[in-house]
């Protein structure tokens, strides 16, 4: 079965809404400017029912060169997560 393209889900979101194409294209990009912009100032953005967008402070650490075997020092980042809500889990396992 193939992946869904962006211009699948489109399609089939204005379907179910009985949106246009170009209405469902731009409700779902301000859904996705909100997410981002929720993430930068509140740290997350909860999806109810699927899960939520978190934003995660990583600590610097120490790693491993796979080819070379020998360690390196890996700096201090952020990163976004999506932690799966139960409900979705159980819904789709």
């Amino acid at each position: 079965m193939a992946k869904m393209t962006k211009s699948q889900f489109m399609n089939t979101l204005a379907e179910m809404t009985g949106l246009s194409k170009k209405d469902a294209t731009e409700l779902w990009d301000k859904f996705v400017e909100l997410s981002y912009r929720e993430v930068v100032q509140n740290g997350e953005f909860p999806l109810p029912g699927l899960g939520k967008l978190v934003r995660k402070d990583r600590a610097a650490r120490m790693g491993r060169n796979p080819m070379t075997g020998e360690q390196i020092s890996i700096p201090a980042k952020t990163v976004v997560k999506f932690r799966v809500a139960k409900a979705a889990k159980d819904a789709v396992l």
